[in-house]
């Protein structure tokens, strides 16, 4: 069972990540990015191992055009973590497990 969090829209961004109390993890993807269905049950995995210590989310680009743009998503997948607000850290493309966990340890 995933822990992901879906945001919808430019609101829910500011609620669920800018506004949140732990640091969180936002995987931009679309539903068209191999790469990024490749990357998908990776980060399913990362919000249960660190369940305690981040928040995941996954942004469709395609849906949320307008935040994409602002925080300059050229190629996806990009993840990005955010803490107090703030971006903390942005890895662009598909990873390994491992340095998607070392992605989340050093930024948080």
């Amino acid at each position: 069972m995933s822990n992901v969090i879906e945001v919808q829209n430019k609101d829910d961004f500011i609620n669920k990540v800018l506004n949140s109390e732990k640091p969180v993890l936002v995987d931009f993807w679309a539903e068209w990015c191999g790469p990024c269905k490749q990357l998908g049950p990776l980060v399913d995995e990362a919000s249960i191992e660190f369940q305690d210590k981040i928040v995941v989310c996954k942004m469709d680009v395609d849906a949320n055009r307008e935040t994409a743009a602002e925080y300059g998503i050229r190629s996806i997948p990009t993840l990005m973590i955010f803490e107090n607000g703030e971006l903390a850290g942005t890895e662009v493309g598909a990873i390994t497990k491992l340095q998607l966990e070392e992605f989340i340890r050093s930024n948080i």
